[in-house]
């Protein structure tokens, strides 16, 4: 265990809360001390949820530890029912209640609630939110689903379950918009889509669809898996991140529907791909991005920035341990070097050592490119508060893509244009003094400022300082200011790249100062 500043991912329990919370008629119940009752804060101030979140926490403190807190778990488990009434109860520990090891699963069980009782069990210092969050769609499913019902068809037309939006999930509202619309083009019926916004009556109803698509593996993965086995759906892998991406997605569910997919690929569907091939983006062709996030949306945004957009991939990394082979995969067929951790100090550290030109990632990677001074854009949770925005603004479908280019080039113009008023922040047209150019003339004081003196002027000769010897120092050489100058040109994005290479070269040549024209040395020999 290491004692961090950030996480990427919470305990499983917060997984746990976030498919409850987004389910209907659904109830939690944890067993914590007092400090483990945060949900309000997440639900309500980061994702801006309009009601409370549905969880009860029995809150015990530390004088109760030499007493009975089993009781003060079955009090608050059978209060919780008595007053919301669920559908279905699920009850669970936090990861620091674990310890006490109380067991609320049986002490559930033992209430006899007319109602189904879902123990979530986890192994919190082992497994973290995805985790949970899996376990627990999985576990509702179980409690639910009769293992052997058969499909039952409703008027013959193909329908599926669309599986894995939660709440607290990045853009999940209105990636379901979004590809529920494309299943409507396809004429293909959505028969329930869960865990987001569904009951127990929804979830006894998932044996009625002929297939499952699933939009977030590392939530609906172990579900649908369960779903093919046991009642033979099969479900689909494409994920629709990008333009490729929908269309794969379009042609598998229209494989598994066995309808036409034309409608849903007819026409330019998205303005990226005809951005792409503009002149205008000639700009963003070759621009080195650093990829980081959760499996599915890190190996989605590598795949829509090198074959959609033209960037160049310099590196790609997740958090996610449990899909660690499908990130080394994708990064192989990229050539570049998989980054598999939940520590962002060795984030950052790569990062700095490669230098992109623009960072997709998370909340914590906005942090540290802002830090590096680089353009950043948000791929994938954990998110804030601004990543959940009151307007419509997914990240799968055709629409999504055309989110995702402006999310995505926009830093980079901007990165241009700030790159711009700092190189002409010396121009006589661009200081503070001066007026708009279009006015034709400076203002009287500024034109005065700009006469040549009739005086003249005369200089003392200069006196040469006496040299005295001094160790060299160890760092690099100081700079001139002719030379920090010149450097202030280079676009900020890759200044420090331009700084530390011509340190180094400084270094190696055993140069006391580092001039205007060492600085050209160097951009040679490293351009060579």
């Amino acid at each position: 265990m290491e004692l961090a500043l950030w996480t990427y991912e919470g305990p499983p329990h917060i997984g746990a809360m976030r498919v409850v919370t987004a389910m209907r008629g659904a109830h939690y119940v944890i067993h914590a001390p007092q400090g483990d009752t945060y949900a309000d804060l997440l639900f309500t101030m980061i994702e801006r949820r309009g009601s409370r979140p549905p969880v009860s926490y029995t809150t015990f403190q530390a004088r109760d530890l030499g007493g009975d807190t089993a009781e003060l778990f079955r009090v608050a488990a059978r209060e919780a029912y008595e007053r919301f009434r669920p559908d279905i109860l699920f009850v669970g520990a936090s990861c620091t209640a674990e310890l006490i090891q109380d067991d609320p699963g049986g002490l559930g069980r033992a209430l006899s609630l007319p109602v189904p009782v879902v123990p979530l069990e986890f192994s919190a210092y082992q497994h973290k939110e995805n985790k949970g969050a899996s376990e627990t769609l999985y576990k509702a499913i179980r409690a639910c689903v009769d293992p052997t019902a058969k499909r039952r068809v409703a008027g013959g037309r193909p329908s599926c379950n669309v599986l894995g939006p939660t709440s607290l999930g990045f853009r999940h509202r209105d990636d379901v918009t979004e590809v529920l619309r494309l299943l409507h083009e396809l004429g293909i019926e959505v028969n329930v889509v869960a865990p987001l916004g569904a009951r127990v009556a929804d979830l006894v109803r998932i044996p009625d669809a002929s297939f499952n698509v699933v939009l977030y593996p590392e939530v609906a993965d172990t579900a649908a898996r369960w779903l093919h086995k046991t009642l033979g759906q099969p479900y689909t892998s494409a994920i629709p991140i990008g333009v490729r991406g929908t269309q794969e997605l379009v042609r598998e569910v229209a494989t598994l529907a066995g309808v036409d997919p034309a409608p849903g690929l007819d026409g330019e569907r998205s303005n990226l791909p005809w951005y792409s091939r503009s002149v205008d983006s000639t700009y963003l062709t070759g621009k080195r991005v650093f990829v980081y996030g959760d499996a599915t949306h890190a190996i989605a945004a590598a795949r829509v920035a090198t074959e959609e957009l033209g960037f160049k991939l310099v590196g790609l990394g997740t958090y996610s341990r449990e899909r660690a082979r499908e990130v080394r995969e994708a990064a192989a067929r990229h050539n570049v070097e998989a980054l598999v951790t939940d520590d962002h100090l060795e984030v950052e550290a790569r990062i700095a050592a490669l230098h992109p030109e623009l960072v997709l990632g998370t909340q914590m990677e906005r942090h540290i490119a802002k830090r590096l001074g680089l353009p950043c854009a948000v791929i994938s949770a954990p998110v804030h508060v601004q990543d959940f925005p009151a307007r419509y603004s997914p990240q799968m479908g055709y629409e999504g893509a055309n989110v995702i280019f402006d999310s995505w080039v926009h830093p980079l113009m901007m990165g241009l244009e700030e790159h711009l008023l700092a190189m002409f922040r010396s121009d006589f047209e661009f200081a503070d003094g001066a007026a708009p150019s279009h006015l034709g003339a400076l203002r009287p004081e500024a034109s005065r400022e700009a006469e040549p003196s009739l005086v003249p002027v005369v200089q003392a000769p200069a006196v040469p300082a006496p040299v005295t010897a001094s160790p060299r120092p160890s760092g690099p050489p100081p700079w001139t200011p002719e030379a920090e100058k010149e450097l202030k040109k280079v676009p900020f994005f890759v200044r420090g790249k331009a700084r530390r290479n011509t340190e180094m070269f400084a270094q190696e040549r055993g140069l006391s100062a580092i001039t205007l024209e060492a600085l050209y040395d160097a951009k040679a020999h490293f351009s060579a």
